[in-house]
């Protein structure tokens, strides 16, 4: 495999650094943490104009046809920063399932809306019992003539408080956890029935839990098959496993950046605590414990091409393995040699541990994903 960035990827990744860099300090996510929904409008305006929001678009829909590598590129970036704006929601899940399974028209309807900024996604799945099984889905899509009535209850609904659309799994036929009769239906997030309730998340991010009561919706709501949607659920939710699993890499790569120049100054006894051997040790086991998680991120990002839905799968339950591992190292590790300040609010550092823990249980957490690797034959 060739991991090495084109000069267009190269390009990218400057172009989206030197974006956030300007305009996404620390104190400026303070504020964009405050307005409504827990994200800023205006930057996410700035990251249309960039054209971030069209990359995975094939050029037909108005994209840039980027594959994911570029996605990569972008998460790791967002992950720098400790971006809040639903990237995530909107155009790796949103727009995954309209790129996957979206008719003709359902693309024309949204993914422009998506690509300009004017439209955002959030991807409702999780339910009170389901933990990490796509497949576990209670909440119903009953027929009614040519519409469906979709009745049910959806739990952390990342975005969900602010989404335009959102992405709703619900069983159209079978029991509660058979994996035939799972369907994916677009609702709008003002449709009658949708009750919201939103709150910030531990990382700084806003989730919803969505309650839907006799929600209609048409016929051309379905994205795909109805009655068998799990293929395609599995398959953007793995691609947004890979997405995070980038994150992750850019927040490990900061708190790693953060705490070699934390040891460099704090100076203990008369010298800089960063010339104790016991602690250059440890900052060595952090980097080790990055690139570990850089090279399966990479790894996974390209299983993304693989022809075998299975091999693609156990690549990317491997990266969120490591991911998970090296997260929770980094992240532990990290606010330990900050001492007492980075247990702090004021401290960014802790902020960092805080996403690491969060994605480390999105869509499945270490030792999910481990059984995962081992029940299809491969090792960790």
């Amino acid at each position: 495999m060739d991991f090495d960035l084109t000069e267009e990827q190269r390009l990218l990744k400057e172009s989206v650094d030197g974006l956030l860099t300007d305009a996404y300090d620390f104190d400026q996510r303070r504020k964009f943490m405050a307005e409504k929904g827990g994200w800023s409008k205006a930057f996410w305006g700035k990251l249309a104009e960039q054209g971030l929001l069209g990359l995975p678009f094939s050029e037909e829909d108005g994209g840039f046809g980027a594959g994911g590598v570029e996605t990569m590129i972008v998460m790791e970036a967002l992950g720098k920063a400790l971006v809040l704006e639903p990237y995530l929601a909107t155009v790796v899940l949103g727009g995954g399932f309209l790129r996957h399974g979206g008719s003709a028209g359902q693309k024309a309807a949204h993914i422009p809306g998506i690509i300009d900024g004017s439209k955002t996604f959030a991807f409702a799945q999780l339910e009170k019992n389901s933990r990490y099984d796509l497949y576990d889905v209670a909440t119903t899509a009953k027929k009614k003539g040519d519409a469906y009535v979709i009745d049910g209850e959806k739990f952390v609904v990342l975005n969900g408080e602010t989404a335009d659309m959102l992405v709703v799994t619900a069983r159209t036929k079978g029991s509660q956890r058979d994996h035939a009769g799972v369907g994916v239906f677009l609702v709008p997030g003002n449709a009658s029935g949708v009750v919201k309730k939103g709150y910030p998340t531990q990382d700084g991010l806003h989730g919803a839990d969505i309650t839907f009561t006799g929600v209609e919706v048409g016929a051309d709501a379905a994205i795909g098959d109805p009655e068998n949607g799990l293929a395609l659920i599995e398959r953007v939710v793995d691609e947004a496993r890979t997405a995070i699993c980038a994150e992750a890499v850019g927040a490990m790569d900061e708190s790693l950046k953060a705490t070699i120049e934390y040891l460099k100054t704090r100076k203990q006894f008369g010298v800089p605590i960063g010339s104790f051997q016991t602690l250059q040790h440890r900052a060595a086991d952090m980097f080790v414990a990055l690139e570990q998680a850089r090279s399966m991120s990479m790894f996974a990002t390209m299983a993304g091409d693989f022809d075998d839905a299975k091999e693609r799968a156990t690549a990317v339950a491997a990266a969120k393995v490591q991911i998970g591992k090296s997260g929770k190292f980094i992240g532990q590790q990290s606010i330990q040699l900050h001492g007492g300040i980075g247990m702090t609010q004021e401290a960014r550092i802790g902020h960092y541990f805080k996403r690491l823990t969060m994605i480390e249980n999105t869509f499945g957490d270490t030792d999910y994903h481990l059984r995962r690797v081992t029940e299809s034959g491969g090792l960790v």
